[in-house]
């Protein structure tokens, strides 16, 4: 150990998991609710099916998130009770409070540590994560969950008026256990978080005419559903995808082919394609799975996590980024020496 790293805190991910609802939604089943084509929607966003949440029947967002955090501590091999905090990355809680956070550590059984929501849409996971690994190093933690869950789908609408976002999205949750390390060199080498407000009239859900942008007019119809502006959205996430990615390769002073995995969004393959192709990124450095799951908002990063480490793909020693943007409008980077 260098004399610098003496005193240092590492953070290590030591366990994950994922949890689905039952429900599928598939290309051909939106056919039958709008004027839509499993070939088109192929075509434009690489989407084949999507999971969606019964809330009749109880699967709600702290539902999912409780049964994937579940899943992740056997992973890690710890009881809930070894956890000193729990932050949830959601943009759709159960109702406005209790958070999601406190529901799921009441039902995990920890103790009375601390547990909130942090609502970044879909970037939401990568801002959790890179907080966790803040407090985990500052020394106030030792242990900290952090899961990724969201049910949007109960704010998509299923006919012609909503198509645009209806053929996007999916709900889903997963999970990821952090702890200290005692090597300093794992955890978070390299960050970065952005927000525009000002771009937050291209992807927002109204729940009453004042939540309406001044460039939108107010229809009742979209009320409490997801609007947005697909060309504005697609033209954002290809452009900050790329800009963040260069941001975080020269923060860290490395090139993208040292970098052994991508773990991003998954809002739309060609936007994956895109940043594949602009920084020479091999198929198996960056595993797009949204043709399974839509868009799960706060859930995808960590889906793709899960599914990478339940594949035996992840090694230590390893370098990951983690990458997203969302809603807010929101995107950012974690780069992570495993």
């Amino acid at each position: 150990m260098t004399e610098d790293a003496r005193g240092r805190v590492g953070v290590e991910i030591i366990g994950s998991g994922m949890h689905l609802p039952e429900g599928t939604l598939t290309n051909q089943d939106l056919e039958q609710l709008m004027e839509t084509s499993d070939a088109w929607i192929v075509k434009r966003t690489g989407i084949n099916t999507r999971r969606r949440a019964d809330l009749a029947s109880g699967e709600t967002s702290s539902v999912l998130a409780t049964e994937a955090m579940k899943k992740a501590l056997v992973n890690a091999k710890i009881e809930a009770t070894e956890l000193d905090l729990l932050l949830v990355a959601t943009m759709t809680c159960d109702s406005p409070t209790p958070s999601v956070g406190c529901v799921v550590a009441h039902e995990i059984g920890c103790r009375d540590i601390g547990a909130m929501d942090i609502n970044a849409a879909c970037s939401g996971f990568l801002y959790t994560i890179s907080i966790a690994d803040a407090m985990i190093k500052s020394g106030a933690y030792k242990t900290i969950g952090v899961i990724g869950v969201d049910t949007i789908t109960r704010h998509i609408d299923y006919s012609d008026f909503g198509r645009g976002a209806a053929i996007l999205f999916g709900d889903g949750a997963a999970a990821v256990v952090l702890q200290a390390s005692d090597d300093p060199e794992k955890g978070m080498i390299a960050h970065a978080m952005h927000a525009d407000g000002g771009g937050a009239k291209h992807l927002f859900i109204p729940s009453c005419a004042l939540d309406f942008p001044e460039e939108v007019e107010f229809d009742e119809r979209k009320l409490n559903t997801v609007q947005m502006n697909g060309q504005a959205v697609f033209k954002f996430a290809v452009t900050k995808f790329q800009e963040v990615i260069s941001e975080t390769l020269e923060m860290a002073g490395i090139e993208a082919d040292d970098v052994d995995h991508f773990v991003c969004h998954q809002a739309n393959s060609r936007i994956l394609d895109s940043a594949r192709d602009r920084f020479g990124i091999p198929e198996e450095k960056l595993l797009v799975n949204i043709q399974k799951y839509g868009n799960t908002v706060g859930g995808s990063i960590p889906i793709v996590y899960d599914e990478l480490m339940s594949s035996g793909k992840i090694k230590p020693g390893q370098k990951m980024m983690f990458l997203a943007f969302g809603a807010g409008l929101t995107w950012g980077s974690s780069l992570w020496q495993l």
